[in-house]
């Protein structure tokens, strides 16, 4: 059915505008894709504003799971002036197993497979920011031309959910009301930032490098 197999900062404005889609809780929106990405559902692929509340989206780790809230705000409201550390993060085609270009908020949470994951971790899974996986095949940042419309999606729990393809998006707990954090039970998933996803990402990109027949065999044999 799916058919799956930083710089000199700028001084900080406007990023996101909350739209009349959620009433309540804290006026903000750590993650989401934007409008007209397509996720792996109970319909199909469909594109990510298509869905409502009671829908089922396919998950990693839970198989099919209902949506129970629906978010949507506006981001980079000041492009192109917004600050170079808030610019969008793009992922080409097939760097992450998406079949279509995504574009990512730089702190989305991405969900990698690799060895390197396995030796640091104990699990060859690891969720990433994107903004950690620049430079990583091809996936950089670019300068945002005009605000877009970006859509979170809600579970139970935490998820990964799948978009264009295969790639692994994180999405966490809502955790918007004081109620809903001291109901929230354990996170699935830890996202890596900073330094532990650095590192991550120079081993992924090392692993890349030795998968090319045209690299020198001594030096991935001692990598």
């Amino acid at each position: 059915m799916f058919g799956m197999g930083f710089k000199m900062q700028q001084p900080t404005r406007r990023t996101v505008e909350m739209t009349g889609a959620y009433d309540g809780g804290l006026a903000t929106l750590s993650h989401g894709l934007m409008v007209g990405t397509r996720v792996a559902s109970n319909l199909g692929w469909r594109a990510i504003d298509a869905l409502t509340v009671g829908d089922k989206v396919l998950t990693f780790d839970h198989g099919m799971q209902e949506i129970t809230e629906i978010r949507r705000a506006h981001v980079w409201l000041d492009a192109p002036e917004s600050a170079q550390t808030l610019w969008p993060v793009v992922v080409p085609v097939d760097a992450l197993g998406n079949r279509e270009e995504l574009v990512l908020l730089p702190d989305q949470g991405v969900m990698i497979e690799s060895d390197a994951a396995q030796d640091m971790h104990g699990d060859p899974f690891a969720v990433i920011t994107a903004l950690s996986l620049v430079g990583l095949r091809g996936i950089r940042q670019r300068q945002p031309m005009e605000k877009v419309e970006l859509v979170g999606v809600y579970f139970a729990g935490d998820e990964v959910i799948y978009a264009e393809g295969g790639a692994l998006i994180h999405c966490p707990a809502d955790m918007s009301t004081l109620d809903k954090f001291l109901d929230a039970a354990a996170p699935t998933y830890s996202v890596l930032s900073g330094e532990a996803a650095e590192e991550l990402a120079d081993l992924i990109y090392l692993e890349d490098e030795c998968m090319n027949p045209a690299e020198d065999a001594a030096f991935c044999a001692a990598v």
